[in-house]
């Protein structure tokens, strides 16, 4: 698991993951259920959370929930509450700059450096967004990838709108 939480969210939100994982193990082990729900958004803590279940062995089968999204595209997520009445609709720019990085990968583009770029310069077409990071990642190990394969893949990315930071990401080549 120590691969899957030092970069990313990790990196900037020490210890969480830790945390995160002692209790969803003592819920699993105490609940022993069937199965768990957890979000698309927080794509890292997912990954850290299947590989968590299957390194202990529980039989819960994690199901991913996708995104759900407000009318402007952006992640719902209780940070959005911080935003201000101005930045909230700028916030939006974080989808559209994944979405823009996505149809690129659907029309043919599979360097991630060449994804990650189109999310970074559309990010920067918004004055009050500062990019954290962008990267294209493996799905289940979040390990950074340079082209993108056959395997699922991550466009993930945070972003500062005004002093409030935002994380989201977009599924390529998502298995049926």
């Amino acid at each position: 698991m120590e691969g899957l939480s030092a970069d990313f969210e990790g990196a900037s939100r020490p210890g969480h993951f830790r945390g995160v994982s002692t209790i969803v193990t003592i819920l699993l082990n105490t609940i022993r259920p069937d199965f768990a729900f957890f979000g698309q958004k927080d794509a890292q803590q997912l990954a850290i959370i299947k590989r968590l279940t299957l390194d202990l062995g529980f039989e819960t089968e994690i199901v991913t929930v996708p995104t759900l999204r407000e009318d402007s595209g952006l992640a719902m997520s209780s940070r959005n509450q911080l935003l201000s009445e101005g930045d909230r609709p700028k916030a939006a720019i974080i989808i559209q700059a994944l979405r823009e990085a996505k149809t690129a990968f659907k029309k043919g583009e599979r360097n991630a450096s060449d994804l990650a770029q189109i999310v970074s310069k559309r990010v920067e077409d918004e004055p009050s967004a500062r990019l954290d990071y962008v990267a294209i990642v493996d799905r289940e190990s979040f390990r950074p990838i340079e082209k993108v394969g056959e395997n699922e893949a991550l466009i993930v990315t945070a972003v500062f709108i005004g002093n409030i930071r935002l994380i989201d990401n977009v599924i390529l080549n998502r298995k049926q």
